[in-house]
């Protein structure tokens, strides 16, 4: 599935996300900088998070409360080894049935379920993002 969008139209973009995701696991690849967490800020929202919701790039994960389901989000941007993940008990969080966020999942590739749904966003001259669900 295909989405060009505005920062206005982030809204509808996170509500499109959520009906069309075929499973829970989201990974969001993106370069620096084109909203992979204000996107993800989001998707929360529109879950029923009401915390503030920050980039868990020290922490590696955050954990939200929804109002039907928990959501970790994670950034693995400063990891350098699988391993870490492992030190944070991530497959624990793959059998948890809860949302999972994760930013940066090529860090963590061996690690990640096959039926995960990727969200590639890429940010366009004219400032409008294309992002694919698939």
């Amino acid at each position: 599935m295909k989405i060009i969008y505005t920062l206005e139209e982030l809204s509808k973009t996170a509500e499109e996300i959520i009906e069309n995701a075929t499973h829970k696991t989201l990974l969001f690849d993106a370069e620096m900088g084109v909203g992979k967490t204000t996107l993800i800020k989001e998707i929360c929202k529109q879950l029923g998070v009401v915390d503030t919701i920050s980039s868990p790039t020290y922490s590696l994960v955050n954990e939200y409360q929804g109002k039907e389901d928990t959501i970790y989000h994670f950034d693995f941007y400063r990891i350098k080894q699988e391993e870490e993940a492992y030190d944070i008990g991530f497959e624990e969080y793959l059998d948890s049935n809860a949302w999972l966020f994760i930013e940066w999942p090529e860090k963590i590739a061996n690690l990640l379920p096959n039926d995960s749904v990727k969200v590639k966003i890429e940010l366009q001259d004219d400032g409008k993002r294309v992002l694919l669900l698939g």
